[in-house]
């Protein structure tokens, strides 16, 4: 991971939680990209350059473990967004990107953008995605989502073995609601609470089981490769030593570890010359 991909992390953080959502001017069509979370949607708008210009993050479970549950509120959400950065860029956005789970149907997410009135620039795993926005050419990256972890193991750029497992953020929540016999919201909410590392002793078990799944996926690859955690899930205080401990491995997490994939959706939509169409899986090196 490279200063300046942190840099730009940051970056997009800022734009996202900007209250007023004004976007900088910028000629050329904007580059947009889609996440669809199991946690959360998240619509980033880049210029030409990859920077971030504008942003919007709402906090809603219309997928589930990679299937989309809620088709009609997550394009609806979708078209809102859409429909906001519009106004607020002056101009139309008529295509995105967007990234999936690996191991699940791209085409869920791709019908979603669909049917929102956009057409496809890129279509990229949600942890190959996090390994462009990181500039990460060699390592390996977990994507811990509301709903499931990701591995993607990376050498020379390329995508040796990526893989996903249906343990996520979500059941985290899920812990901490049965223990304190609360909500589900009401337990969701205190978890992203700066005070949130108050529960790490009740979710350490399901923190065990996710560096449990993934000490099984990365079994006999390289000790050297880096090991990046992102997506909101690592971002919960206490989170990243509690996986070393259980993993055996040194783990580094980015500031803004939760933008990593959007940022990296995002990124897959760039055309350049030697890519006038965008790509599926473009070049990771930076």
């Amino acid at each position: 991971m490279t200063e300046r991909a942190d840099d730009r992390l940051s970056r997009v953080a800022e734009v996202v939680r900007r209250p007023d959502h004004s976007a900088a001017s910028f000629s050329g069509d904007p580059v947009v990209g889609v996440d669809l979370g199991t946690a959360d949607v998240v619509l980033l708008v880049l210029n030409h350059s990859g920077e971030p210009v504008l942003g919007y993050l709402e906090w809603a479970e219309v997928v589930r473990d990679g299937v989309v549950v809620d088709f009609v509120g997550a394009r609806r959400i979708l078209r809102r967004m859409v429909d906001q950065a519009e106004q607020s860029l002056g101009r139309k956005i008529r295509t995105c990107s967007t990234g999936y789970p690996p191991g699940t149907d791209p085409d869920l997410s791709v019908n979603v953008v669909r049917d929102a009135d956009l057409k496809i620039d890129a279509v990229i795993d949600e942890p190959t995605a996090a390994a462009l926005a990181l500039g990460l050419s060699d390592g390996i990256v977990v994507d811990i989502g509301g709903g499931t972890t990701g591995i993607s193991v990376l050498q020379g750029g390329k995508v040796q073995y990526s893989a996903d497992e249906a343990t996520g953020g979500r059941h985290l929540s899920l812990v901490i609601a049965g223990a304190n016999k609360i909500s589900y919201d009401e337990a969701e909410r205190r978890k992203r609470a700066p005070g949130g590392a108050e529960f790490l002793n009740v979710v350490r078990p399901v923190i065990e089981k996710m560096a449990s799944i993934v000490e099984a996926h990365i079994r006999g690859i390289d000790t050297s490769l880096p090991i990046i955690l992102v997506g909101g899930t690592p971002q919960l205080a206490g989170f990243g030593e509690i996986f070393e401990e259980s993993l055996g491995r040194k783990v580094s997490i980015p500031s803004e570890s939760l933008f990593a994939t959007p940022l990296g959706i995002a990124l897959a939509g760039i055309k350049t010359p030697s890519n006038p169409n965008g790509a599926a899986v473009p070049a990771l090196s930076r």
